[in-house]
């Protein structure tokens, strides 16, 4: 048959032009092809927009104003901001919060990974070994704080008894302002150190076997596996932990709440505590939102860190 013949004098069915579909109902525009689906996850939206969203922008109004809670606020710009400024119990408290930080993210992280390849073989109760280790990051950080409170109290916890048992001389621990800030940073890394030690656990498993044991049959020793082959494995689960770790040591509170309440003479509020102090002991509210801003904006600037860092290795391994 010839090209563009017809049958029956109708045009063979893939040359008739196609029927326009019909105009879609403009709710169906708006909301999209299944508009019901959004009555399944508008619940879970609700709550994310109101007890993160609404909050985040209302303390960003609220450290553009002074307020006490309980009069009605005041719009005074950035004077909040120029405050901080010139305030030294802000500076100490920045401080602290980073002798903390220099303490706790590597020394924790170290950690986790020693412990992480102690528990990576096939021994005899291993599981009790792992679940003892992992034990105190599953206790609350309250506990922990109220545990050791009385473990270094100065005059009756066990930490003085010990050292007077070896003829030591007793510290004052917790009630030394210039020891409180270190000894809680020890509290820290014992609670903390369980996440680094799970997620190093897991990602030694992934190293592949066949790179250990071709390393092993050149000749390379135990150190040189580990400098040369796990290590440069478990680089992106670092760069991740010291990134994560960071941010938990910048946002310190409930341990020194439950132990110093910044106490003895200041020398263990960190910035969280500050914000707290500020807020709703002293109710400096716009002031303690400006500086709740400012470590939001720095937490903020280390998340996209981490996720520049992992883009950039995505591109890499592409």
């Amino acid at each position: 048959m010839a090209a563009g013949a017809t049958i029956g004098g109708r045009k063979p069915a893939a040359e008739r032009p196609a029927a326009s579909a019909p105009p879609r109902p403009f709710v169906q525009r708006l909301l999209g092809e299944h508009p019901t689906a959004l009555l399944f996850i508008a619940p879970a939206v609700i709550v994310i927009v109101g007890l993160s969203v609404v909050p985040i922008v209302w303390t960003v109004l609220l450290s553009f104003k002074a307020s006490d809670l309980i009069t009605p606020a005041k719009w005074i710009g950035t004077a909040n901001y120029k405050a901080l400024q010139h305030d030294p119990a802000f500076g100490e408290a920045i401080k602290h919060t980073l002798i903390y930080t220099a303490i706790f993210v590597p020394v924790s992280t170290a950690l986790g990974l020693l412990l992480a390849m102690a528990l990576n073989r096939r021994i005899r109760f291993i599981g009790f070994y792992r679940t003892a280790l992992l034990a105190p990051f599953i206790v609350s950080i309250t506990a922990q704080g109220v545990l050791f409170s009385y473990i270094f109290d100065e005059r009756f916890g066990v930490a003085n008894a010990l050292l007077d048992k070896l003829g030591l001389p007793t510290q004052g621990f917790l009630g030394d302002p210039s020891q409180a800030i270190y000894v809680i940073a020890l509290i820290g890394i014992w609670g903390g150190v369980g996440f680094p030690l799970v997620v190093y656990l897991a990602a030694l498993q992934d190293v592949p076997g066949e790179l250990i044991d071709a390393a092993s049959v050149d000749g390379a020793r135990r150190w040189a596996i580990l400098r040369h082959v796990i290590l440069p494995q478990l680089w992106p689960v670092t760069i991740f932990l010291l990134v994560w770790q960071t941010l938990q040591a910048l946002q310190l509170f409930e341990l020194v709440y439950a132990t110093t309440r910044g106490g003895p003479i200041e020398s263990t509020v960190t910035i969280v505590y500050y914000i707290f102090h500020e807020a709703f002991q002293v109710f400096h509210a716009g002031y303690a939102a400006a500086v709740a801003v400012i470590v939001a904006v720095v937490l903020v600037l280390l998340a996209a860190v981490q996720l520049g860092f992992n883009a950039f290795r995505r591109r890499a391994a592409a």
